[in-house]
């Protein structure tokens, strides 16, 4: 008996349609060796005596396929067994050895960064070959910058019936690494019952830690850092203890929050942003008039708002009227374009914004006006700091908490036209109005 879908092959039929006639007769398939068409030129190769990754290019097969013909692993879509009978099967994540089943060594273990006293798999592949090559222990040690003594137990620890394999002795002791112990604040006793006594007065981790230190300075029994005690507190939660837990933390959380690394950050907005660190070195230091700095300030429960723009060298300000109150993207970008078109070109140089999402048609807005428009980092409002501190001063005549849709164009204008009066000491005591009346009549 052969394959059946060798067969179906070589009649030009239906493979289904082939097993069916198959089971008719009673008659089953018979699954073929699988071989690598190429893997008879590659065992030549190599008993020619030419190098496992010259013969594995030769044959147009990857290096780690070459490594497995060489050391007899047999490999299947979810298993691989090696030579020395271990088999790993990587869809139930485990290793059987000599009859004994165990959870298997994933890649990320292996591969994790150690103290460089720890021998690495580059180091045992070494082991082996100096041990083929009839190197002593200690020229072994000399070559690898290691004492022999730290040779010898590699070898009498991690060697099996097939002698030494650096594979198996790397994975061997990956899983040797871990050692779990009990949680510290799980144990019943004066450190657990320290902890306990402060959280329920409501002390934080940190101030906890710090108080151990100082009341117990010659205890080392009695210390605890401040990530354990969030470790233990967030495990209770799992638990069932979220009451207590949220009385003990001040965010209320019984999760941990993750944290995204700032580089890793999702785009903010469809349009790619230009940083402020790609803002021109002329708008930095104020010599060159026409770049403004803006955001918004927004009324009771986040209903209503105002967009402010302050110039950089003058510090002059410009209120623009949002109808209703509304600040969605369309709304900011139709007011601001507005506004914007009232002003000479010289005075339309740049745009420096925060990344509320009212700027995420700020691709529009430049198009509209010719300004590109540069972003602030996250949570640093230092950035657009003339901006800023005068929203600071908006906020006598639009306290907060109150409703900014009530406000007509005509009183925007009027509070403008005051605030621009005012002299500034940053100014030599001009007026914002005066310095801009000086950029405009020269």
């Amino acid at each position: 008996m052969g394959s059946v879908t060798v067969v179906a092959r070589e009649l030009g039929v239906n493979r289904n349609t082939a097993f069916g006639w198959a089971r008719q007769t009673g008659r089953c398939s018979v699954r073929l060796p699988r071989r690598h068409p190429r893997r008879d030129e590659y065992e030549r190769l190599r008993a020619e005596g030419v190098a496992q990754s010259v013969a594995a290019r030769r044959v147009g097969v990857n290096e780690r396929t070459a490594r497995d013909w060489d050391q007899g692993v047999k490999k299947t879509a979810t298993t691989r067994t090696y030579a020395d009978g271990r088999r790993v099967d990587y869809a139930a994540g485990t290793v059987t050895m000599g009859g004994v089943t165990a959870p298997s060594v994933g890649l990320a273990a292996l591969d994790k960064q150690l103290h460089p006293r720890f021998l690495t798999l580059a180091e045992r592949e070494q082991i082996r070959d100096l041990r083929a090559a009839g190197q002593s222990l200690r020229a072994i040690g000399r070559a690898l910058g290691r004492p022999a003594s730290t040779v010898k137990r590699e070898i009498d620890t991690n060697s099996g019936s097939g002698g030494y394999q650096p594979y198996a002795a790397h994975r061997a002791a990956a899983a040797r690494r871990p050692r779990p112990k009990e949680r510290k604040l799980l144990r019943e006793g004066r450190l657990r019952r320290f902890v306990q006594d402060h959280l329920r007065r409501r002390w934080s981790p940190q101030q906890i830690c710090h108080a151990l230190r100082r009341e117990h300075p010659d205890d080392e029994s009695m210390r605890v850092s401040v990530e354990t005690i969030y470790q233990a507190l967030y495990f209770q939660a799992r638990g069932g203890l979220k009451r207590e837990v949220q009385t003990a933390i001040r965010s209320g959380r019984t999760r941990r929050k993750p944290r995204r690394d700032p580089q890793r950050r999702t785009p903010r907005f469809t349009d790619p942003m230009i940083m402020i660190s790609d803002r021109p070195a002329a708008v930095e230091d104020r010599a060159v008039p026409g770049h403004w700095e803006g955001d918004l300030i927004i009324g009771a429960g986040g209903r209503s708002a105002i967009a402010t723009l302050v110039e950089r060298s003058t510090r002059y300000t410009m209120l623009v009227h949002l109808p209703g109150g509304a600040h969605d993207a369309e709304t900011v970008r139709d007011g601001l374009v507005t506004t914007i078109q009232t002003l000479p070109a010289h005075l339309r140089g740049s745009l420096t914004w925060d990344q509320g999402s009212e700027m995420a048609r700020h691709k529009q807005f430049t198009m509209a006006t010719g300004m590109p428009v540069y972003f602030c980092d996250p949570a640093s409002p230092w950035q657009r700091g003339s901006n800023e501190n005068t929203n600071g001063l908006l906020r006598q005549y639009f306290p907060k908490g109150t409703d900014l849709s009530v406000h007509s164009p005509e009183d925007l204008e009027h509070v403008a036209q005051e605030l621009n009066g005012r002299p500034r000491k940053t100014l030599g005591w001009d007026t914002p109005a005066e310095r801009l009346r000086d950029l405009l009549t020269t």
